[in-house]
């Protein structure tokens, strides 16, 4: 495998007729985007906040659960004897997906993971001359090992592992990407493509969605920011238009107190502002529970989102079936070695109200989906 890192988008990008590219992109993500769903929006504001949101869109229950996984936890690669293995450093609260891989989360030191579906990926055949690690793992490995995103991207650039996708539970292959974000509000994402992995590292990587490839993302949002968002939008449920919708409304929300609204909010906080204010960003590009488009099953609802306030280290759950918004204070939860892993049970329709610490149980951590090499 070979690696390429971007820091910003190429300067040929000035040089080239920007509406033909995205003809071009557009006519084949016509043709070959299934359309698979999910958003990833990174807000950064005034007095040091910065949160990630996100949407979960899946074709069924993905019978996400909370867990809290604590310091000091002995793991591998769920790939075989020559699987990698590590002892977490970092303690990390997760949604599960099938209770059978690491979805989304956060850790002790703020820093997010979010594992999106992208149907181009491919990870290469293992050569043996490295560990493998099933991909249900991937994002729980840098939850537990890195601080902040410079650090992750200085040891992921290195390649210590290969990645393989096994067949997801409802039959799907296991094609993501991965983006993670910090306190600091760096961004980095990460996707293998014909067998590369690609790092796109910097603070202006705001938003990942889904196909085509990040750098087609990049090029399509182009076009639609010379466009501008207040005269025109793409509206569907596509991950191209949710791309070009999160850009804009991501960077158009307040980045500090909005004397308009700020004594709606509780406490009178920025923070807890800017919380609503992602979360209404994720909410907008959701797509409505229950929607179907014949003839592209892979078009999926929102089931759930998350909006992670990486400065207070508070993790918000939005389940579409729910009634109200929960939260988890990371601050009190017990992630120090060992402590016992909890579980907060999502599955059969629970709710729950305010900071749900309190309900989460001592459990059996579960199993994550095995890869054969």
């Amino acid at each position: 495998m070979s690696l390429k890192i971007h820091s910003k988008i190429g300067k040929t990008m000035k040089t080239i007729n920007i509406k033909s590219v995205v003809l071009s992109i557009l006519a084949v993500v016509s043709i070959t985007q299934p359309a698979e769903a999910c958003t990833r929006s990174l807000f950064v504001g005034s007095d040091e906040v910065v949160i990630t949101g996100r949407s979960m869109d899946w074709v069924e229950d993905l019978h996400s659960d909370l867990w809290a996984f604590p310091q000091g936890m002995t793991r591998d690669g769920a790939a075989g004897p020559q699987s990698i293995t590590w002892t977490s450093k970092y303690g990390s609260l997760i949604v599960s997906g099938y209770n059978a891989g690491t979805a989304d989360g956060m850790n002790e030191k703020g820093l997010v993971a979010n594992m999106l579906y992208l149907d181009e990926s491919d990870y290469g055949k293992p050569n043996g001359d490295k560990p493998v690690m099933s991909i249900s793992i991937w994002a729980q490995y840098v939850l537990d090992n890195f601080a902040t995103v410079s650090e992750a991207v200085d040891a992921l650039q290195q390649e210590p592992f290969q990645i393989i996708a096994p067949i997801l539970p409802n039959g799907f292959p296991a094609q993501m990407h991965l983006s993670i974000s910090d306190p600091n509000g760096d961004s980095a994402i990460l996707e293998y493509i014909d067998g590369k992995l690609v790092i796109h590292h910097g603070k202006q990587y705001l938003v990942q969605t889904n196909s085509p490839t990040y750098d087609q993302q990049l090029a399509l949002n182009t076009y639609w920011q010379s466009i501008g968002g207040l005269t025109f939008l793409p509206g569907t449920n596509r991950s191209a238009d949710r791309f070009a919708r999160a850009s804009f409304l991501i960077e158009a929300i307040p980045k500090k107190s909005a004397p308009a609204y700020i004594k709606a909010v509780p406490e009178g906080t920025f923070i807890n502002q800017a919380v609503a204010s992602v979360l209404s960003v994720i909410r907008s590009v959701s797509v409505p529970f229950g929607i179907t488009t014949p003839g592209e099953p892979n078009i999926a609802s929102t089931i759930w989102r998350t909006v992670s306030n990486q400065k207070d280290k508070v993790y918000f759950y939005d389940s579409s079936t729910s009634p109200n918004v929960f939260w988890v204070a990371l601050t009190d939860l017990d992630l120090k070695k060992g402590a016992p892993v909890k579980k907060l049970t999502l599955t059969g329709g629970k709710i729950y109200l305010g900071n749900a610490v309190s309900n989460f149980e001592v459990a059996k951590p579960f199993a994550f989906l095995p890869a054969q090499p």
